[in-house]
């Protein structure tokens, strides 16, 4: 199918840790240059998303979140899964409380660009995951797609300007969640999220994206690598970050890279 969930991977004092330290930050109005990422378009007033941006690569000033991002409950899942020593590469945490806007249809390794093969991700729930909560969908089989040139997303669901439709043949499904799940996806698979329709529930994710060691070049973005002892691995750069280059216009790489 190109995706499993492994149930209580991690434990509830690591999923609380985790909480309560990202949600500290955001309790602080802390401003963290170059880890809070605005959504696409978010103007002044806009709420959620202004007062809850994602936090990209936490990993790279939060020693807890390094940590974390190298679990050895996660490192082992992927070692099986890619048949070799498993590479960290990105680190990220959505909030997404009540009202937020979903993530549009997309495939991870359009952005990682991972040569050859693909990325995995390994997406933690720190809350309750849930169609109606805005838990993610993800579009099963497919991991056997090549990756697709995206289109605009609707901007009222979506907080990302990136859209790749389920191909005819395929269906989106949820991917139902409880706090300390993993899900470790293939970075072709499709997948995305609705926005949060409830009044009183959050929808938090922590979410990690690796490559197998054997891996000759990822997006430029993503550099430095670890391995999972939190030693750098040097890799080539990819500059593009996709396949699609400069004749794509909708969005911006930098911008959209979950």
């Amino acid at each position: 199918m190109g995706y499993v969930i492994v149930k209580g991977l991690y434990s509830a004092d690591e999923v609380r840790t985790i909480r309560d330290f990202f949600d500290g930050i955001a309790s602080k109005g802390q401003n963290i240059p170059g880890h809070w990422m605005l959504a696409d378009d978010v103007k002044p007033g806009d709420e959620p998303l202004r007062r809850y941006p994602r936090v990209m690569h936490p990993h790279r000033f939060n020693p807890m979140s390094r940590d974390m991002m190298l679990h050895p409950g996660v490192g082992k899942v992927l070692t099986a899964l890619f048949g070799e020593e498993p590479m960290a590469c990105q680190s990220m945490y959505y909030f997404k409380p009540p009202g937020a806007r979903g993530q549009a249809l997309h495939q991870d390794n359009f952005y990682l660009d991972v040569m050859p093969g693909t990325c995995i991700a390994a997406w933690l729930a720190v809350d309750h995951a849930r169609p109606d909560n805005g838990g993610l969908y993800v579009v099963p089989n497919t991991h056997t797609l090549p990756i697709q040139c995206p289109e605009t997303a609707d901007p009222s669901v979506s907080f990302t300007t990136h859209l790749v439709n389920a191909p005819k043949g395929f269906k989106a499904v949820p991917a139902i969640m409880e706090p300390g799940d993993v899900l470790f996806f293939n970075g072709n698979v499709i997948h995305g999220s609705g926005p949060n329709r409830t009044t009183d529930q959050w929808r938090r994710s922590f979410i990690c994206h690796y490559m197998p060691r054997s891996t000759k070049s990822v997006s430029k973005g993503y550099h430095p690598v670890l391995d999972f002892k939190g030693q750098v691995v040097e890799y080539g750069a990819t500059a593009s970050g996709g396949p699609c280059g400069s004749a794509f216009k909708p969005g911006s790489y930098d911008k959209v890279n979950a």
